[in-house]
């Protein structure tokens, strides 16, 4: 997804040099997990060294959770990620989704994987409703200047005037001001960033054709509805944080290109995996305050530690059944949140139909929703020598498209995507493949911050994570899910020392 930091060293994992990737030192354990404490330990000596092992349950199998695991296990723990529903592996995002530059973990992840997922650094686009708004060049591939002249001298705005452009400038001021401390979210948070645009002098133009569309992909909601901390942190991403931000694509998707072969990796730590275990409950002990047992229904798992990383609609749902957690104002706090509709639409065509770029960010198609659209002829291998088109448009805020049955989903999305794409109109669909996805996008919307939770909790040894934990990494979507799944495992390894 076109979604866009101030950084910190987390041993051992983090490094703050973007010119090499860095790998993970720990030696891996082999672990494994067992409900309601079964299983024999008493066979041989390799079972008893694992009976001594702490137990830790990971709820979720997403960036977050398989990130918690993936540490757990190299530091020699017993380890069982339960998935509620989704299926092992499945990302916490939908839809396709972008790797930028400064994904410096995930790039490390998957160097220390050995394998090669995505494509080639890319080139983007954005439009309005006007039309061809912004074209994102391969940033690496020109002369670099300082932080942001590099991002506002190269990046291509085609209708945008110099006048209305100039007009951001004042809005440099409130960037440079959020840090991302507690302190610059409150101080934000309360207001929109629509808000936030006209008190910092952004002109009518530059808002309705640059800064709307982007949040609207980038932040998955109209700026009225978008918080100007999360919208400043976005942007300090994007223009101050990094010199450069290109982007790459799995070579297909994420699930197979990436989860696969991570998931396979851990079972042969010895890490267990299983499906369809939907949390109820947590069972803890009156006197430490510490989780003992995870219930899943009629079965339980005992712990020595949880590792909680679902999107909010999950925690949510799981607040309302737990007889634990409903007595948490820390827990309760999360029922005021709120997730994003998605619809993703993979189209095929009958014939080939020029995408302008590989991937495209687009909105006006009414002031509630964005989408990207994506040439899957260039990003995935299983497409490049389709005789046909075959592209895929995601659809953000999408709550008008979600109870339209497939055909009329179809006819919509011509209609939306014939103002970017030329011949669109003249193409007959042939397949489609459409995907409902409610409330799965984090929505940071103004006021949300002090509902948000954070790594700790009140429980000592239950940590959370996710895209919507509070951090002071920074980062955004796959990166922050998949560092706070880091920073997890390094809370559970402080209060469960080897």
């Amino acid at each position: 997804m076109l979604a866009m930091s101030k950084w910190f060293t987390l041993t051992p994992f983090m490094s703050n040099s973007f010119s090499k990737r860095v790998g993970f030192s720990n030696s891996p354990g082999s672990v494994r997990a067992h409900v309601n404490g079964g299983g024999d330990d008493t066979n041989n000596s390799k079972n008893n060294d694992k009976k001594k092992k702490k137990k830790v349950v990971v709820v979720g199998s997403g960036w977050a959770g398989l990130g918690a695991a993936h540490h757990l296990c190299k530091q020699g723990y017993d380890v069982t990620v339960l998935d509620g529903g989704d299926g092992i592996g499945s990302p916490d995002n939908v839809g396709i989704e972008g790797f930028w530059y400064p994904y410096k973990n995930i790039f490390s992840l998957v160097d220390e994987l050995g394998i090669k997922p995505f494509t080639s650094w890319t080139k983007s686009a954005q439009y309005s409703g006007e039309g061809l708004e912004v074209e994102f060049p391969v940033y690496q591939e020109l002369p670099q200047l300082p932080t942001p002249l590099g991002t506002l001298y190269h990046t291509q705005f085609v209708r945008l005037p110099l006048v209305d452009r100039l007009t951001s400038l004042p809005l440099m001021a409130a960037v440079i001001d959020f840090d991302n401390t507690d302190v610059a979210w409150k101080k934000y948070d309360s207001i929109t960033a629509r808000e936030l645009f006209k008190r910092f002098g952004c002109s009518e133009r530059l808002y309705q054709d640059i800064f709307g569309p982007l949040l609207q992909v980038g932040l998955f909601a109209p700026a009225e509805q978008c918080s100007a901390a999360a919208t400043l942190g976005l942007l300090y991403y994007l223009t101050l944080a990094h010199q450069h931000f290109d982007v790459a694509f799995c070579r297909g998707t994420t699930k197979q290109k990436i989860f696969e072969p991570w998931v396979e990796s851990l079972k042969a730590k010895g890490c267990e995996m299983l499906e369809d275990k939907k949390v109820t409950d947590f069972n803890f002990d009156e006197e430490t305050g510490c989780v003992t047992e995870v219930v899943c229904g009629n079965e339980t798992y005992s712990v020595d530690a949880v590792v909680v990383a679902v999107g909010i609609t999950s925690l949510q749902e799981t607040i309302k059944k737990s007889a634990a957690l409903c007595k948490r104002e820390e827990f309760l706090k999360v029922l005021n949140l709120a997730g994003i509709d998605v619809v993703t639409v993979k189209l095929w065509l009958d014939r080939k139909v020029a995408i302008p770029n590989p991937s495209n960010a687009c909105a006006g198609f009414d002031d509630l929703f964005g989408c990207t659209v994506f040439d899957l002829n260039v990003i995935h291998d299983e497409h490049k020598d389709d005789t046909e088109t075959v592209l895929e448009a995601d659809f953000y805020h999408a709550n008008e498209l979600m109870p339209l049955n497939d055909e009329l989903v179809t006819e919509k999305v011509i209609s939306y995507l014939s103002k970017y794409i030329n011949d669109l109109e003249r193409a007959c669909v042939v397949d489609k493949e459409i995907g409902r996805f409610t409330k799965r996008l984090t929505h940071f919307f103004p006021g949300s911050y002090k509902s948000m939770m954070r790594g700790s909790t009140s429980f000592p040894n239950l940590f959370m994570a996710g895209d919507w934990i509070i951090t002071r990494h920074g980062s955004w979507l796959q990166e922050k899910s998949y560092v706070t799944g880091l920073e997890a495992a390094n809370r559970v390894k402080g209060v469960l020392p080897k």
